[in-house]
């Protein structure tokens, strides 16, 4: 599954078999979440347990939402939000998610910062 994140209309698209897709998917994919915590969600991971993990521009947080599409939890990582919560990646061994701080100014800006 090829999870998406759509963020004019705060959703996660998902596309089944995308690697061996012939045509294209029809409205971006079904929608696995939409709305809820979701606010311009801008980049997405899939957790070592299928969960996926999604960063908002729109509100500062990190959404987790099962593969079934329910949304189970949500933090705050950039208290302003306002665009400064983007790029997602999951630490070595899974200890954690590494995503980038891009709110402040100098050097605060920019940052990577790792979740445990």
């Amino acid at each position: 599954m090829l999870y998406l994140a759509d963020t004019a209309p705060n959703r996660i698209a998902a596309i089944p078999d995308a690697v061996h897709r012939t045509t294209p998917a029809i409205d971006g994919g079904a929608t696995l979440t939409q709305g809820g915590q979701l606010s311009a969600p801008l980049d997405l991971v899939t957790a070592p347990d299928g969960d996926v993990l999604t960063v908002n521009a729109g509100n500062g947080k990190v959404v987790e939402t099962t593969p079934g599409g329910k949304q189970v939890a949500s933090r705050t990582l950039v208290a302003s939000g306002a665009g400064g919560l983007f790029g997602l990646a999951l630490a070595p061994a899974a200890q954690g998610i590494y995503f980038v701080n891009d709110s402040g100014t100098g050097a605060d800006a920019n940052s990577l910062e790792l979740l445990h």
